[in-house]
């Protein structure tokens, strides 16, 4: 075959007539073109061939199918060619389905996207109980391409297959029997031979003959089907209002309802090719490939280097960062012990950790069992005693310099040689961190982001001494924990918080300038943050803020914005949410509600600030606000590029989204600025920096894009050599 051996679709016939055809690609046997033409190849032969009575369609090692293969998504979208899409998509499911010869899916290990969508154009199904069931499409700004906007409802009822594909959740296949989408459970042993006989039985009339598309039972009447739609649209606009696919798979699903299962395919196919291309599509086809290249880092990862295991973490410090990194450990299954300085605030952080648990229980992503498993991995300490034979350190304690110093020179005494001497500090250089010991090549930096045992980025940043191995477990362990490593290079806020350090300060001279604080949430939330700048100052807590100020500052210098609006709001008596009060007011089991006595706060911060140009406010767009206050971000992203801080820009845009909340659909921050354009991006940072000064003069790096007409993506020269930081 022409796209290599490995791809291919194999055909066996047995002496009891049934055609056992299987699809191979390895590792998931992704659905590549290829294999879209020989299962129609295959499919044909079975039925004009007379020796064949039925057809079991399955997957060779162990799974059936992960769904189509991404990469053509990738292709269409580098070149523009539509003709990549194979025309086999729909014909292979209405062949298989409307043949004169029974097919059934044989699933074990997976059945996702259009794996899932074959075994319903199967005439039953037949699973290992554990196999995963899904049509994940919608993460990839596209629909399901054969059928599945159509036969899943048919099969497992409208609100099902609506919450199945709008949320992009899979099924377990035991799941999956009870409603209706598999026929059959049976052991890996048994799939084969019970699925064999299943196909028999209905070639010989003795099961009945199911085909999906015809099928009306499950989707109510037309009054309950509307109402169910209706309903879903409304929870779309809320939680997708800037990704079209939601809306545009309901419009598909509604087709068929109203007009028939193969009015509904039709229409499927159309929309289906009109999403390939979109802006959406590109954007989330990006962070797809994005997220799975930051485990790939020249001289570490590529050098034949083996990870050491992780079994024991000591983690000093049990607040709110501390408890949250012991927690994601502890569901990893690795042994935690946990170091305060007194019996007060260890019994507080063993609670805060059982309460993290007990969070994830009642959210479902975690058991009782293992809840209770996970606790009898955890050990208190008061000393450095049991310290003797963990694998890794890490510190978590508040963010002085003397105190971190202090715990680096006690603890390389006491851990064992190989011991990763890890620190979870958001914004102070490792160098300083490290100063006092002479196991530079063992310290790392692993900082997690908060809530810790949820948020799902792990920055590891690296000095020039520390060593590829330490580097390599801490990625190792990181995907154990089930964290999204990014390897990052050693600078004050590292990549995340140095990246976005003008976002904050952005807001802050809007609002000197007289724009209202609600309104910059109301916009920055529109354009698909999780929350304003705001109402993330107020749950992050001003300490925070007040705690790396100077050091930004320090750091920064003329393109630092020094702004006193928190320690005014500190004044104020307000903490934000952790006291209730801050911008917006908190009250338990409530939604935070802005606060109108914050403005004589504002007030006074406008009368110090003196930014105002003229004596009236200045006059706004959302869009300006938008920009003003991302296109500073997207600068220090560029200087973060510049500098080598992260070895590639996907590797920016992945923490931006997973860090940061950064819109996941316009692709990370540089793959948006990208989409904005880098010449339009560089004009309008000049003229505010003409206005406003420094503070948004564009980097050199933005300004030599901008006249040569490269995307910011486009890795430079420099950076092609280098991977470490140049700080």
């Amino acid at each position: 075959m022409a796209a290599g051996s490995m791809i291919r679709v194999t055909m066996e016939v047995g002496a009891d007539g049934v055609a056992l055809i299987t699809i191979c690609n390895p590792p998931v046997n992704a659905l590549h073109p290829t294999i879209f033409d020989a299962l129609r190849e295959k499919y044909a032969e079975a039925m004009r061939r007379d020796d064949v009575k039925a057809i079991v369609l399955t997957g060779a090692e162990g799974k059936f199918c992960g769904g189509f293969d991404i990469n053509t998504f990738s292709q269409i979208h580098r070149t523009g060619d539509m003709s990549l899409l194979p025309n086999s998509v729909e014909n292979v499911s209405n062949m298989m389905e409307e043949g004169k010869k029974p097919s059934v899916a044989a699933i074990q290990g997976l059945a996702l996207g259009g794996g899932l969508e074959l075994t319903m154009a199967c005439h039953a199904r037949i699973s290992t109980p554990e196999a995963q069931l899904g049509l994940p499409e919608l993460t990839l700004g596209i629909i399901p391409g054969s059928g599945g906007t159509q036969r899943l409802p048919r099969l497992v009822g409208l609100p099902k297959a609506i919450e199945m594909m709008l949320q992009s959740k899979f099924i377990a296949a035991k799941e999956g029997k009870e409603r209706g989408l598999i026929d059959a459970l049976c052991s890996p042993d048994e799939l084969i031979k019970i699925s064999r006989l299943w196909a028999l039985e209905i070639a010989n009339c003795r099961k009945p003959w199911i085909r999906s598309l015809g099928r009306t039972d499950r989707l109510g009447s037309l009054s309950e089907a509307r109402a169910v739609l209706s309903t879903a649209r409304q929870q779309a606009k809320k939680v997708a209002p800037n990704m079209p696919q939601h809306q545009a798979c309901l419009d598909v699903i509604e087709e068929g309802v109203l007009f028939g299962g193969h009015a509904g395919v039709l229409k499927e196919g159309k929309v289906f090719k009109e999403l390939v291309p979109s802006p959406t599509s590109r954007a989330l086809v990006h962070v797809f490939y994005a997220q799975r290249s930051t485990i790939k880092v020249p001289c570490v990862t590529d050098v034949q280097l083996k990870p050491r295991q992780i079994r024991k973490v000591a983690v000093i410090g049990g607040g709110l960062m501390g408890s949250g990194i012991a927690t994601a450990f502890l569901v990893g299954n690795i042994s935690v012990v946990l170091k305060e300085v007194n019996p007060q605030f260890l019994q507080r952080g063993q609670k805060m950790i059982a309460a993290n648990l007990e969070g994830l229980v009642k959210r479902g992503s975690l058991t009782k069992d293992k809840m209770n498993k996970a606790l009898s991995l955890l050990k208190g300490a008061l000393d450095y005693s049991d310290f003797k034979d963990v694998n890794m350190v890490i510190e978590a304690v508040v963010e002085k310099i003397p105190l971190k110093q202090s715990i680096f020179a006690d603890i390389e005494k006491i851990c064992p040689p190989h011991c990763i001497l890890a620190t979870n500090t958001s914004t102070i250089d490792l160098n300083i961190v490290g100063e006092k010991t002479h196991s530079q090549d063992r310290i790392i930096g692993a900082h997690f982001f908060s809530p810790a045992h949820i948020m799902p980025l792990l920055e590891i940043v690296r000095t020039e001494k520390t060593s590829p191995q330490a580097i390599l477990d801490l990625i190792t362990v990181g995907k154990i924990i089930k964290k999204v490593p990014v390897v990052v290079g050693n600078c004050t806020g590292f990549a995340v918080n140095r990246t976005f350090f003008p976002y904050t300060q952005a807001s802050h001279l809007l609002v000197s300038l007289g724009i209202d604080v609600f309104r910059i949430d109301r916009v920055i939330s529109s354009f698909g943050m999780p929350m304003g700048p705001f109402q993330l100052q107020d749950v992050a807590g001003y300490g925070v803020a007040l705690a790396v100020k100077d050091i930004y500052a320090a750091a920064f210098g003329e393109r630092n914005l020094n702004s006193d609006l928190v320690d005014l709001m500190v004044q104020n008596g307000r903490q934000g949410k952790i006291n209730g009060k801050g911008y917006y007011m908190y009250e338990k089991g409530g939604k935070p509600k802005p606060d109108p006595s914050v403005q004589h706060v504002i007030e006074e911060y406008r009368k110090r600030a003196k930014t105002m140009p003229g004596e009236k406010p200045v006059t706004l767009t959302d869009q300006d606000i938008v920009e003003m206050i991302f296109f500073s971000v997207v600068n220090e992203a560029c200087r973060v590029m510049d500098e080598n801080v992260v070895i590639r820009a996907s590797d920016l845009d992945i923490a931006s989204v997973l860090g940061m909340g950064f819109p996941k659909y316009r692709g990370g921050l540089v793959f948006w600025a990208d989409t904005v354009g880098v010449p339009y991006i560089h004009s309008k940072l000049s003229k505010w920096a003409e206005i406003y000064g420094a503070f948004f003069k564009p980097s050199s790096y933005l300004e030599q894009r901008a006249k040569s007409g490269l995307p910011l993506s486009a890795p430079s020269t420099c950076q092609q050599s280098s991977t470490r930081s140049r700080m």
